[in-house]
């Protein structure tokens, strides 16, 4: 009896929306190492001219097809995180709701990859024409940034009512950053990739703050 009074108590384990959200969290920063180490070690391929998504092109591409898949899993299980970590609180629908339709497009940017072109490939000249699966790939990522703009200023009111209302306030911006980079895309392929890298990053940090914030009584 003694023995089993004096035993250790269990190790408390890690609440599984808690890991969740902190996969989502990942995501981003480890979808752009990723592709930043793949953009610097295959020939041809210009940050200057040539999007993150076109590295699933080629004999390597199978790399970015799974980085896109990955992260898409990360961030849907994220969501449900999200849902978790926002239980009874404002935001606690339509964030999670968002949050799994942005993972969603990176499935879908997978099974639709981008066309080639601007010399990537290696040597790849301009398309004509847009190829249907390249069409389908820009909507997707159209429709998972959107969502995830959406998702910014909806996600701006749990954190102020967690008190951080400096943190609301960049959330509420963040979204004009974002479609700042995205309506450039046309003049400058890496001001498109600037928008949607600080999307992702900005994302990181709401959730990483989300998950850390006292949650109010």
């Amino acid at each position: 009896m003694a023995q089993a009074l004096n035993a250790p108590a269990p190790a408390a384990t890690r609440p599984a929306h808690r890991t969740a959200l902190t996969g989502a969290a990942v995501a981003g920063p480890s979808f752009l190492l990723l592709g930043a180490a793949q953009g610097l070690a295959r020939d041809g391929f210009d940050f200057t001219r040539n999007a993150l998504s076109q590295l699933a092109l080629g004999e390597s591409g199978w790399i970015q097809t799974v980085n896109f898949l990955l992260t898409g899993t990360l961030l849907l299980a994220g969501a449900t995180g999200l849902r978790r970590t926002l239980r009874g609180g404002p935001g606690n629908t339509w964030g999670p709701v968002l949050l799994g339709v942005f993972g969603a497009s990176f499935w879908a940017a997978a099974a639709f990859p981008a066309d080639a072109g601007a010399g990537f490939p290696a040597g790849s000249p301009d398309p004509l024409t847009t190829s249907g699966h390249g069409t389908a790939h820009m909507v997707a990522g159209t429709v998972g940034y959107l969502a995830l703009c959406a998702a910014f200023p909806v996600l701006a009111r749990p954190l102020a009512a967690r008190g951080h209302r400096g943190w609301a306030v960049a959330s509420r911006l963040a979204p004009v950053v974002v479609l700042a980079g995205f309506t450039s895309s046309a003049a400058s392929v890496l001001a498109f990739t600037a928008g949607a890298g600080l999307g992702l990053l900005w994302l990181t940090a709401v959730l990483v703050r989300l998950g850390t914030a006292r949650t109010p009584s």
